[in-house]
Protein backbone atom coordinates (compact mmCIF):
# COMPACT_ATOMS: atom_id res chain seq x y z
CA UNK A 1 0.00 0.00 0.00
CA UNK A 2 1.40 3.62 -0.95
CA UNK A 3 -0.26 6.67 0.28
CA UNK A 4 2.54 8.87 -0.06
CA UNK A 5 1.05 11.13 -2.42
CA UNK A 6 -0.84 14.40 -0.90
CA UNK A 7 -3.75 12.95 -3.12
CA UNK A 8 -7.11 12.15 -1.72
CA UNK A 9 -8.62 8.74 -2.57
CA UNK A 10 -11.16 9.31 -5.03
CA UNK A 11 -14.59 8.91 -3.27
CA UNK A 12 -17.39 6.37 -4.68
CA UNK A 13 -18.98 8.86 -6.70
CA UNK A 14 -15.83 9.94 -8.15
CA UNK A 15 -15.78 6.20 -9.63
CA UNK A 16 -18.77 6.78 -11.49
CA UNK A 17 -19.58 8.02 -14.82
CA UNK A 18 -20.48 11.20 -13.35
CA UNK A 19 -17.55 12.36 -13.04
CA UNK A 20 -16.15 13.21 -16.31
CA UNK A 21 -12.57 12.16 -15.88
CA UNK A 22 -14.14 8.75 -14.50
CA UNK A 23 -16.32 8.70 -17.84
CA UNK A 24 -13.36 9.73 -19.77
CA UNK A 25 -10.62 7.84 -18.92
CA UNK A 26 -11.92 4.89 -15.30
CA UNK A 27 -8.36 3.06 -16.32
CA UNK A 28 -6.00 5.79 -14.78
CA UNK A 29 -8.13 6.56 -11.66
CA UNK A 30 -8.45 2.83 -11.27
CA UNK A 31 -4.67 2.16 -11.51
CA UNK A 32 -3.94 4.89 -9.15
CA UNK A 33 -5.91 3.51 -6.66
CA UNK A 34 -4.91 -0.18 -7.02
CA UNK A 35 -1.08 0.66 -6.46
CA UNK A 36 -1.77 3.83 -3.81
CA UNK A 37 -4.68 1.65 -1.48
CA UNK A 38 -6.39 -1.39 -3.42
CA UNK A 39 -8.69 -1.89 0.12
CA UNK A 40 -9.92 1.05 1.78
CA UNK A 41 -12.93 2.54 3.68
CA UNK A 42 -14.71 5.31 1.51
CA UNK A 43 -16.35 7.72 3.92
CA UNK A 44 -19.28 8.47 1.74
CA UNK A 45 -20.70 5.63 1.10
CA UNK A 46 -19.03 3.53 4.32
CA UNK A 47 -18.20 0.77 2.05
CA UNK A 48 -14.83 -0.77 1.66
CA UNK A 49 -13.30 -0.66 -2.06
CA UNK A 50 -11.41 -3.20 -3.24
CA UNK A 51 -9.46 -2.84 -6.70
CA UNK A 52 -7.17 -5.63 -6.47
CA UNK A 53 -8.02 -9.09 -8.70
CA UNK A 54 -7.16 -11.49 -5.77
CA UNK A 55 -8.92 -9.33 -3.33
CA UNK A 56 -12.18 -8.98 -5.56
CA UNK A 57 -12.09 -12.66 -6.94
CA UNK A 58 -12.08 -13.50 -3.44
CA UNK A 59 -14.82 -11.42 -2.34
CA UNK A 60 -17.62 -12.40 -5.07
CA UNK A 61 -16.62 -16.03 -4.69
CA UNK A 62 -17.04 -15.89 -0.63
CA UNK A 63 -20.95 -17.67 -0.56
CA UNK A 64 -20.42 -16.41 3.39
CA UNK A 65 -20.75 -12.92 2.35
CA UNK A 66 -24.29 -11.02 2.50
CA UNK A 67 -25.57 -9.57 -0.89
CA UNK A 68 -28.54 -8.24 0.62
CA UNK A 69 -27.65 -4.10 1.36
CA UNK A 70 -30.46 -3.44 3.76
CA UNK A 71 -28.06 -6.42 6.16
CA UNK A 72 -25.06 -3.60 6.07
CA UNK A 73 -24.47 -1.29 9.02
CA UNK A 74 -24.50 2.32 7.23
CA UNK A 75 -23.83 1.62 3.32
CA UNK A 76 -24.93 4.02 1.07
CA UNK A 77 -27.43 1.40 -0.40
CA UNK A 78 -28.98 0.86 3.10
CA UNK A 79 -29.28 4.35 3.76
CA UNK A 80 -30.38 5.21 -0.14
CA UNK A 81 -32.86 2.62 -0.28
CA UNK A 82 -33.38 1.38 3.10
CA UNK A 83 -36.66 3.95 3.86
CA UNK A 84 -38.26 2.62 0.36
CA UNK A 85 -38.48 -0.78 1.96
CA UNK A 86 -41.71 -1.91 3.24
CA UNK A 87 -40.37 -4.11 6.17
CA UNK A 88 -43.75 -5.59 7.11
CA UNK A 89 -43.06 -7.75 3.83
CA UNK A 90 -40.73 -11.09 2.87
CA UNK A 91 -37.84 -9.92 1.64
CA UNK A 92 -38.25 -12.33 -1.22
CA UNK A 93 -41.44 -9.83 -2.31
CA UNK A 94 -39.36 -6.83 -2.46
CA UNK A 95 -35.89 -7.53 -3.76
CA UNK A 96 -34.74 -9.91 -6.87
CA UNK A 97 -32.15 -12.41 -6.50
CA UNK A 98 -29.60 -10.03 -7.22
CA UNK A 99 -29.83 -8.55 -3.76
CA UNK A 100 -31.80 -12.03 -2.16
CA UNK A 101 -29.53 -14.07 0.20
CA UNK A 102 -30.07 -17.09 1.10
CA UNK A 103 -32.17 -19.43 1.93
CA UNK A 104 -34.46 -17.01 -0.45
CA UNK A 105 -31.66 -16.63 -2.75
CA UNK A 106 -31.24 -20.39 -3.80
CA UNK A 107 -34.90 -21.05 -3.70
CA UNK A 108 -35.73 -18.27 -5.88
CA UNK A 109 -32.64 -18.66 -8.25
CA UNK A 110 -32.44 -22.26 -8.71
CA UNK A 111 -36.01 -22.81 -10.82
CA UNK A 112 -35.16 -19.82 -12.80
CA UNK A 113 -31.59 -20.27 -13.89
CA UNK A 114 -33.42 -24.28 -14.63
CA UNK A 115 -35.57 -22.70 -16.72
CA UNK A 116 -33.33 -20.10 -18.29
CA UNK A 117 -30.38 -21.81 -18.87
CA UNK A 118 -32.50 -24.90 -20.89
CA UNK A 119 -34.05 -22.18 -22.97
CA UNK A 120 -30.72 -20.47 -23.97
CA UNK A 121 -28.91 -23.90 -24.55
CA UNK A 122 -31.42 -23.54 -27.78
CA UNK A 123 -31.65 -20.12 -28.69
CA UNK A 124 -29.15 -20.11 -31.01
CA UNK A 125 -31.08 -20.04 -33.94
CA UNK A 126 -33.35 -17.65 -32.89
CA UNK A 127 -30.92 -15.18 -32.07
CA UNK A 128 -29.38 -15.41 -35.44
CA UNK A 129 -32.36 -14.57 -37.15
CA UNK A 130 -33.22 -11.67 -34.54
CA UNK A 131 -29.54 -10.23 -35.63
CA UNK A 132 -29.82 -11.03 -39.44
CA UNK A 133 -33.06 -9.38 -39.57
CA UNK A 134 -31.41 -6.17 -37.41
CA UNK A 135 -28.86 -6.37 -39.81
CA UNK A 136 -31.56 -6.11 -42.82
CA UNK A 137 -32.47 -2.58 -41.66
CA UNK A 138 -29.29 -1.14 -41.72
CA UNK A 139 -28.19 1.20 -44.30
CA UNK A 140 -25.23 -0.72 -46.71
CA UNK A 141 -24.66 2.32 -49.12
CA UNK A 142 -21.86 4.36 -46.87
CA UNK A 143 -24.22 6.41 -45.05
CA UNK A 144 -23.48 7.20 -41.31
CA UNK A 145 -25.53 5.81 -38.81
CA UNK A 146 -25.47 5.54 -35.13
CA UNK A 147 -24.82 1.56 -34.95
CA UNK A 148 -26.21 1.32 -30.71
CA UNK A 149 -29.64 2.73 -32.01
CA UNK A 150 -29.51 0.59 -34.82
CA UNK A 151 -28.04 -2.72 -34.46
CA UNK A 152 -26.84 -2.99 -30.41
CA UNK A 153 -29.70 -1.88 -28.23
CA UNK A 154 -32.33 -3.50 -30.62
CA UNK A 155 -30.88 -7.26 -30.64
CA UNK A 156 -30.93 -7.86 -26.75
CA UNK A 157 -33.63 -6.78 -26.16
CA UNK A 158 -35.46 -8.46 -28.87
CA UNK A 159 -33.76 -11.56 -27.59
CA UNK A 160 -34.95 -11.51 -24.02
CA UNK A 161 -38.82 -10.21 -25.26
CA UNK A 162 -38.37 -13.17 -27.27
CA UNK A 163 -36.90 -15.50 -24.23
CA UNK A 164 -39.74 -14.11 -22.09
CA UNK A 165 -43.37 -14.43 -24.88
CA UNK A 166 -43.68 -10.29 -25.26
CA UNK A 167 -45.77 -9.18 -27.79
CA UNK A 168 -42.77 -7.74 -30.64
CA UNK A 169 -44.84 -4.85 -31.29
CA UNK A 170 -44.27 -4.18 -27.57
CA UNK A 171 -40.40 -3.71 -27.66
CA UNK A 172 -40.12 -0.14 -27.68
CA UNK A 173 -42.08 0.13 -24.45
CA UNK A 174 -39.68 -3.09 -22.77
CA UNK A 175 -36.99 -0.96 -23.99
CA UNK A 176 -38.42 2.34 -22.14
CA UNK A 177 -39.48 0.13 -19.17
CA UNK A 178 -35.95 -1.60 -18.99
CA UNK A 179 -34.41 2.20 -19.06
CA UNK A 180 -36.75 3.07 -16.03
CA UNK A 181 -36.01 0.54 -13.48
CA UNK A 182 -32.35 -0.08 -13.74
CA UNK A 183 -32.66 3.43 -11.71
CA UNK A 184 -33.15 1.23 -9.08
CA UNK A 185 -29.43 0.52 -9.16
CA UNK A 186 -28.45 3.96 -9.28
CA UNK A 187 -28.33 5.51 -5.35
CA UNK A 188 -27.50 9.19 -6.99
CA UNK A 189 -30.25 9.15 -9.17
CA UNK A 190 -32.73 12.17 -9.37
CA UNK A 191 -36.19 12.84 -8.23
CA UNK A 192 -37.04 12.60 -12.11
CA UNK A 193 -35.42 9.44 -12.13
CA UNK A 194 -37.16 8.28 -9.59
CA UNK A 195 -40.31 8.82 -10.98
CA UNK A 196 -39.33 7.13 -14.15
CA UNK A 197 -38.48 4.31 -12.21
CA UNK A 198 -41.88 3.86 -10.16
CA UNK A 199 -43.82 4.42 -13.30
CA UNK A 200 -42.05 1.88 -15.37
CA UNK A 201 -41.60 -0.64 -12.27
CA UNK A 202 -45.42 -0.39 -12.21
CA UNK A 203 -45.88 -1.24 -15.92
CA UNK A 204 -44.00 -3.79 -15.86
CA UNK A 205 -45.86 -5.14 -12.74
CA UNK A 206 -49.25 -4.75 -14.47
CA UNK A 207 -47.75 -6.46 -17.73
CA UNK A 208 -46.15 -9.42 -16.13
CA UNK A 209 -49.34 -9.99 -13.86
CA UNK A 210 -52.09 -9.81 -17.01
CA UNK A 211 -49.36 -12.14 -18.83
CA UNK A 212 -48.69 -14.31 -16.41
CA UNK A 213 -52.68 -14.98 -15.49
CA UNK A 214 -52.68 -15.68 -19.57
CA UNK A 215 -49.90 -18.20 -19.55
CA UNK A 216 -52.13 -20.19 -16.50
CA UNK A 217 -55.12 -20.30 -19.10
CA UNK A 218 -52.69 -20.75 -22.42
CA UNK A 219 -49.51 -22.12 -22.33
CA UNK A 220 -47.13 -21.43 -24.83
CA UNK A 221 -43.41 -21.78 -25.90
CA UNK A 222 -41.92 -19.22 -23.82
CA UNK A 223 -39.99 -18.55 -20.35
CA UNK A 224 -43.34 -16.97 -18.38
CA UNK A 225 -45.19 -20.47 -19.47
CA UNK A 226 -41.91 -22.90 -17.73
CA UNK A 227 -42.11 -20.45 -14.92
CA UNK A 228 -45.85 -20.92 -14.07
CA UNK A 229 -45.64 -24.41 -14.81
CA UNK A 230 -42.72 -25.07 -12.56
CA UNK A 231 -44.96 -23.16 -9.77
CA UNK A 232 -48.08 -25.72 -10.85
CA UNK A 233 -45.31 -28.23 -10.64
CA UNK A 234 -44.30 -27.26 -6.80
CA UNK A 235 -41.81 -25.05 -6.84
CA UNK A 236 -41.76 -22.81 -4.54
CA UNK A 237 -42.21 -19.26 -5.77
CA UNK A 238 -44.83 -16.58 -5.07
CA UNK A 239 -46.09 -14.11 -8.03
CA UNK A 240 -44.44 -11.13 -6.53
CA UNK A 241 -41.09 -12.83 -6.77
CA UNK A 242 -42.40 -13.91 -10.26
CA UNK A 243 -42.56 -10.06 -10.87
CA UNK A 244 -39.89 -8.70 -9.43
CA UNK A 245 -37.39 -11.39 -11.17
CA UNK A 246 -38.98 -11.28 -14.46
CA UNK A 247 -38.36 -7.67 -14.28
CA UNK A 248 -34.61 -8.22 -13.41
CA UNK A 249 -34.02 -10.67 -16.13
CA UNK A 250 -35.30 -7.82 -18.32
CA UNK A 251 -32.95 -5.16 -17.43
CA UNK A 252 -30.10 -7.52 -17.30
CA UNK A 253 -30.77 -8.75 -20.49
CA UNK A 254 -30.71 -5.28 -22.02
CA UNK A 255 -28.84 -2.96 -20.99
CA UNK A 256 -25.73 -4.58 -20.48
CA UNK A 257 -25.93 -6.26 -23.20
CA UNK A 258 -26.40 -3.63 -25.66
CA UNK A 259 -23.55 -2.21 -23.71
CA UNK A 260 -21.06 -5.74 -24.23
CA UNK A 261 -21.89 -5.78 -28.30
CA UNK A 262 -21.27 -1.72 -28.45
CA UNK A 263 -18.15 -1.96 -26.33
CA UNK A 264 -16.98 -4.64 -28.47
CA UNK A 265 -17.51 -3.27 -31.95
CA UNK A 266 -15.90 0.19 -31.21
CA UNK A 267 -12.82 -2.06 -29.61
CA UNK A 268 -12.69 -4.09 -32.74
CA UNK A 269 -12.46 -1.00 -35.08
CA UNK A 270 -9.88 0.94 -33.27
CA UNK A 271 -7.61 -2.20 -33.28
CA UNK A 272 -7.74 -3.26 -36.82
CA UNK A 273 -5.40 -5.79 -36.51
CA UNK A 274 -7.48 -7.81 -33.60
CA UNK A 275 -10.81 -7.34 -36.27
CA UNK A 276 -7.96 -9.26 -38.99
CA UNK A 277 -7.81 -12.48 -36.49
CA UNK A 278 -11.38 -12.54 -35.81
CA UNK A 279 -12.44 -12.13 -39.87
CA UNK A 280 -9.68 -14.94 -40.59
CA UNK A 281 -11.40 -17.05 -38.05
CA UNK A 282 -14.91 -16.12 -36.81
CA UNK A 283 -14.22 -19.42 -34.19
CA UNK A 284 -12.43 -16.96 -31.58
CA UNK A 285 -15.65 -15.33 -31.14
CA UNK A 286 -16.01 -16.93 -27.61
CA UNK A 287 -12.10 -15.67 -26.78
CA UNK A 288 -12.94 -12.27 -28.54
CA UNK A 289 -15.73 -11.77 -26.34
CA UNK A 290 -14.04 -13.07 -23.12
CA UNK A 291 -11.24 -9.93 -23.87
CA UNK A 292 -14.09 -7.21 -24.25
CA UNK A 293 -15.76 -8.60 -21.32
CA UNK A 294 -11.96 -8.18 -19.75
CA UNK A 295 -11.08 -4.94 -21.30
CA UNK A 296 -14.13 -2.97 -21.09
CA UNK A 297 -16.80 -4.83 -19.18
CA UNK A 298 -20.45 -3.37 -18.69
CA UNK A 299 -20.26 -3.20 -15.22
CA UNK A 300 -18.05 -1.31 -12.80
CA UNK A 301 -18.30 -2.77 -9.49
CA UNK A 302 -20.94 -5.44 -7.32
CA UNK A 303 -21.55 -5.75 -3.88
CA UNK A 304 -21.32 -7.59 -0.60
CA UNK A 305 -22.15 -7.58 3.55
CA UNK A 306 -19.62 -8.57 5.84
CA UNK A 307 -21.11 -11.26 7.43
CA UNK A 308 -18.31 -11.32 10.14
CA UNK A 309 -15.50 -9.65 11.06
CA UNK A 310 -12.64 -10.30 8.89
CA UNK A 311 -9.91 -8.87 7.12
CA UNK A 312 -9.16 -8.16 3.01
CA UNK A 313 -6.19 -6.80 1.79
CA UNK A 314 -4.71 -6.12 4.61
CA UNK A 315 -8.07 -3.99 5.60
CA UNK A 316 -9.95 -5.00 8.58
CA UNK A 317 -13.81 -4.95 7.70
CA UNK A 318 -16.62 -5.13 10.68
CA UNK A 319 -19.12 -7.36 10.48
CA UNK A 320 -22.32 -5.62 8.43
CA UNK A 321 -20.09 -3.45 6.66
CA UNK A 322 -20.69 -3.17 2.70
CA UNK A 323 -17.88 -4.36 0.62
CA UNK A 324 -17.48 -3.00 -3.22
CA UNK A 325 -15.36 -5.01 -5.24
CA UNK A 326 -14.49 -3.15 -8.22
CA UNK A 327 -14.78 -5.08 -11.21
CA UNK A 328 -13.51 -3.16 -13.68
CA UNK A 329 -10.08 -2.73 -11.49
CA UNK A 330 -9.62 -6.06 -11.00
CA UNK A 331 -9.97 -7.07 -15.19
CA UNK A 332 -6.72 -4.79 -15.35
CA UNK A 333 -4.41 -6.10 -12.53
CA UNK A 334 -0.58 -6.17 -14.19
CA UNK A 335 -0.48 -9.02 -11.18
CA UNK A 336 -2.47 -11.10 -13.30
CA UNK A 337 -3.48 -10.05 -16.59
CA UNK A 338 0.10 -9.09 -18.87
CA UNK A 339 0.08 -6.11 -20.28
CA UNK A 340 -3.60 -5.23 -19.14
CA UNK A 341 -4.47 -2.37 -21.20
CA UNK A 342 -3.38 -3.67 -24.18
CA UNK A 343 -6.36 -5.09 -26.00
CA UNK A 344 -5.51 -8.36 -27.14
CA UNK A 345 -8.28 -11.19 -28.58
CA UNK A 346 -5.27 -13.80 -28.39
CA UNK A 347 -4.25 -12.99 -24.89
CA UNK A 348 -3.79 -16.46 -22.85
CA UNK A 349 -6.93 -16.99 -21.24
CA UNK A 350 -7.07 -16.00 -17.01
CA UNK A 351 -10.43 -15.49 -15.88
CA UNK A 352 -12.13 -12.47 -15.71
CA UNK A 353 -14.35 -10.96 -13.07
CA UNK A 354 -16.92 -9.36 -15.60
CA UNK A 355 -20.07 -11.00 -14.00
CA UNK A 356 -18.71 -11.74 -10.76
CA UNK A 357 -18.78 -14.60 -8.92
CA UNK A 358 -20.08 -17.08 -6.56
CA UNK A 359 -23.55 -18.08 -5.85
CA UNK A 360 -24.03 -14.64 -7.21
CA UNK A 361 -22.38 -14.76 -10.46
CA UNK A 362 -24.89 -12.90 -13.23
CA UNK A 363 -27.68 -15.25 -14.40
CA UNK A 364 -27.57 -13.62 -17.55
CA UNK A 365 -23.80 -14.54 -18.44
CA UNK A 366 -24.70 -17.47 -20.67
CA UNK A 367 -27.42 -15.11 -22.83
CA UNK A 368 -24.90 -12.25 -23.05
CA UNK A 369 -22.31 -14.21 -24.44
CA UNK A 370 -24.18 -15.92 -26.76
CA UNK A 371 -25.83 -12.67 -28.14
CA UNK A 372 -22.43 -10.88 -28.13
CA UNK A 373 -21.19 -13.69 -30.32
CA UNK A 374 -23.76 -14.05 -32.75
CA UNK A 375 -23.88 -10.19 -33.01
CA UNK A 376 -19.83 -9.74 -33.49
CA UNK A 377 -19.58 -12.74 -36.25
CA UNK A 378 -23.05 -11.77 -38.08
CA UNK A 379 -21.79 -7.93 -38.39
CA UNK A 380 -18.64 -8.53 -39.63
CA UNK A 381 -19.71 -10.94 -42.51
CA UNK A 382 -22.21 -8.72 -43.35
CA UNK A 383 -19.97 -5.73 -43.20
CA UNK A 384 -16.17 -6.67 -43.15
CA UNK A 385 -15.93 -2.94 -44.48
CA UNK A 386 -17.86 -1.44 -41.12
CA UNK A 387 -15.34 1.69 -40.02
CA UNK A 388 -16.05 4.56 -37.09
CA UNK A 389 -17.56 7.41 -38.97
CA UNK A 390 -14.66 9.53 -37.35
CA UNK A 391 -12.09 7.15 -35.11
CA UNK A 392 -10.42 10.15 -33.75
CA UNK A 393 -13.91 11.70 -31.91
CA UNK A 394 -14.47 10.71 -28.31
CA UNK A 395 -16.78 8.26 -27.32
CA UNK A 396 -20.04 9.92 -26.01
CA UNK A 397 -20.30 6.84 -22.61
CA UNK A 398 -23.68 7.39 -20.93
CA UNK A 399 -23.51 8.70 -17.71
CA UNK A 400 -25.40 5.84 -15.23
CA UNK A 401 -23.47 5.16 -12.11
CA UNK A 402 -22.02 1.61 -12.24
CA UNK A 403 -22.56 0.67 -15.73
CA UNK A 404 -20.15 1.50 -19.03
CA UNK A 405 -21.82 1.92 -22.42
CA UNK A 406 -22.00 4.00 -25.28
CA UNK A 407 -25.10 6.68 -25.89
CA UNK A 408 -23.89 6.87 -29.80
CA UNK A 409 -21.42 4.51 -31.78
CA UNK A 410 -21.22 6.57 -35.43
CA UNK A 411 -20.49 4.11 -38.17
CA UNK A 412 -20.64 3.70 -42.00
CA UNK A 413 -20.92 0.87 -43.69
CA UNK A 414 -20.80 -1.13 -47.77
Amino acid sequence: MDQTSDKPLPSILELTPLNEAYRADPYSLLADLRRRCPAHKDEMSGAVILSRYADVRGVVNDRDLWRDPLRGNDSLMRRRFGGEVDLSLPRSSTTSILQLDDPDHARVRQPLSQALYARVARFKPQVERIVEETLDRLPADGTTFDLMAGYCVPIPIDVIASILGVDHARLAEFREWSEGVIQGLNPFRTAEQTAQMEAAGASLNAYFTEQLADRRKNPRDDLLSDMVQLQAAGAQLSDDELRINLQALLVGGNLTTTDLIGNGVRLLLLHPAELAKLKADFGIVSAVVEEVLRYEPPVDMTGRIASAEMEVGGCPVAQGQALNPHLRAANRDPEVFEDPDRFDVSRKHRPHVAFGGGAHICIGAPLARLEAQVALVKLFQRFPDLRLADPAAAPEWRRLPFFRGLERLEVAAR
